[in-house]
């Protein structure tokens, strides 16, 4: 615990069972049972084969066609959220003017590319011809064998007739919608009564989520011991093991292997390493510290069973934005990408990493925040820490919404609205989170706990939630202990106990 353009957004929409009304929903939030997802485009932009280096990721048009000696193609990206259960899928799009020219839409294979940078001589192959039709006022293309379940899509428009213009997600109406029908809801929160929620080969939960804590915080309390005091206190085995080790310090350690060896207590290992103890981040990426990751890799492969990594949790507060100084963003996004394409390149198939940040208004808002991503490929889940206050008032005060959308300072996505529109395939970890109240000025933490099962439910992208609880954090002024009061400890426990937390360990 411590202390590009994002215009773009998802709009969903939720076809209500039994009803004839429609209700309109926030980003990657559907409720209903039976619903249709209108997703928009996160990256949308064409390229002229007449110039090769331009980019028109910014044109408020898409175009496909012939024109003398030029040749323009269109390419879109989309995605779908984690979790959603898909029926089927359709492109729509809205044509500037009427044309005679046929279209052929096609699908792209490669979705690492961004609008911003997209040229002709950058642009991706193109693939599969899925369609070819003569656009009338719209075209609406069917993608249902494509778009089979959660991730990223990608497809390319094209023509060998005259150009043909269609709106594009800057326009101001009219933009590109990827509809997806859903089966049933998208991920239902709840199990049903008769059915077991599991977690995957990635360690999404089928249904429900996964509940875990880290406890005894900033103390020297064994941390296996502490976690065993905290279950009790709370009155449900923790799920999720959250430990901390930095550097060279061989982990997993002989306790934390002990934890998650228990067959009446099952428990997964969540443990962030700080891998760029002692060096920097730009040092990692360069390969210096290989010698590191070959070592934790024999103990991963040891160890055998599948556990969550956080590489350097919260890496915001630890930017150093000068050139140079090997503790830049782009830096920690190379270190990223080093490090677990070395652990893959070593066979190491059980670690399932998470990306963790802070996503606090004020990190949110600098120039640098959005280059800390490495990459879709190389993320498994997107985690964020937060904290609210429970002191009316006071800094961060609210409930558990409010440690959610906290959105950049200037304006903008809040942080659970980029997440799931931005990397929509990636399922969310609350990897660290707590209410708080200044040491000595005790205040009221139970509407916090009382308030995260309904904001889960508007949340399907949320699959884990992990509570850090301490008397006192790192600079000795918070609590953010459940048992505060009684009345906070009342409310914990039954959060706790809600069946949305059985989730089996597949």
């Amino acid at each position: 615990m411590r202390s590009s353009k994002l215009r773009k957004y998802s709009v969903l929409t939720a076809v209500l069972a039994g009803t004839a009304g429609v209700t309109a929903l926030g980003p990657a939030q559907a409720e209903a049972a039976g619903a249709t997802l209108r997703i928009a485009a996160g990256d949308d932009a064409y390229v002229s084969s007449a110039r090769p280096t331009a980019v028109f990721g910014a044109e408020t048009k898409l175009v496909a066609g012939v024109a003398g000696n030029e040749t323009k193609t269109s390419f879109l990206k989309f995605a779908v959220p984690a979790g959603t259960r898909v029926a089927g899928a359709r492109l729509n799009l809205t044509a500037q003017a009427s044309t005679a020219s046929t279209v052929t839409v096609r699908r792209v294979l490669a979705t690492a590319w961004t609008e911003g940078k997209l040229t002709a001589a950058t642009a991706p192959a193109l693939g599969t011809v899925l369609s070819s039709a003569v656009p009338g006022a719209t075209l609406s293309v069917d993608l249902g064998k494509v778009v089979t379940g959660p991730g990223t899509y990608a497809f390319a428009l094209s023509s060998t007739g005259a150009a043909v213009r269609f709106q594009s997600a800057e326009a101001t109406s009219g933009a590109p919608v990827l509809e997806v029908t859903t089966q049933g809801d998208v991920s239902p929160p709840v199990p049903a009564a008769n059915k077991d929620c599991v977690t995957g080969a990635k360690l999404v939960p089928s249904c429900g989520v996964l509940w875990g804590a880290a406890a005894g915080g900033f103390t020297d309390a064994p941390r296996d011991q502490a976690l065993r005091d905290w279950e009790k206190l709370s009155g449900r085995t923790s799920t999720i093991f959250h430990t901390y080790h930095k550097g060279d310090e061989v982990f997993p350690t002989k306790s934390e292997i002990a934890m998650t060896a228990e067959a009446a207590a099952p428990r997964v290992l969540l443990t962030n390493w700080k891998i760029a103890y002692g060096s920097s981040w730009a040092k990692v990426a360069k390969g210096e510290q290989d010698k590191r990751i070959d070592a934790f890799a024999a103990r991963a492969k040891a160890y055998g069973k599948k556990f969550f990594l956080v590489l350097n949790h919260e890496p915001e507060n630890d930017v150093v934005a000068h050139a140079g100084s090997g503790w830049e963003a782009k830096d920690f996004a190379a270190m990223y990408r080093h490090t677990i394409l070395r652990l893959r390149a070593q066979g190491v198939t059980n670690v399932v990493n998470v990306l963790a940040y802070m996503g606090n208004e004020k990190w949110m808002a600098q120039s640098w925040w959005k280059d800390l991503y490495p990459g879709d490929e190389v993320v498994d889940w997107i985690g964020l820490d937060s904290y609210v206050s429970a002191e009316p008032g006071y800094y961060h005060y609210g409930k558990f919404n409010d440690l959610l959308d906290r959105a950049p300072t200037g304006g903008g996505l809040g942080w659970y609205a980029w997440a799931t529109t931005q990397h929509a395939s990636k399922p969310i970890m609350v990897a660290e989170w707590g209410a708080y109240h200044r040491v000595g000025k005790i205040a009221e933490k139970a509407p916090v706990y009382n308030s995260v099962l309904a904001e889960l439910a508007k949340r399907p992208g949320i699959k884990a939630i992990v509570y850090f609880d301490t008397k006192h954090d790192d600079e000795g002024d918070r609590d953010i202990s459940i048992n505060s009061t009684a009345t906070a400890l009342a409310a914990f426990k039954k959060l706790a106990a809600d069946p949305i937390f059985k989730v089996k360990l597949g």
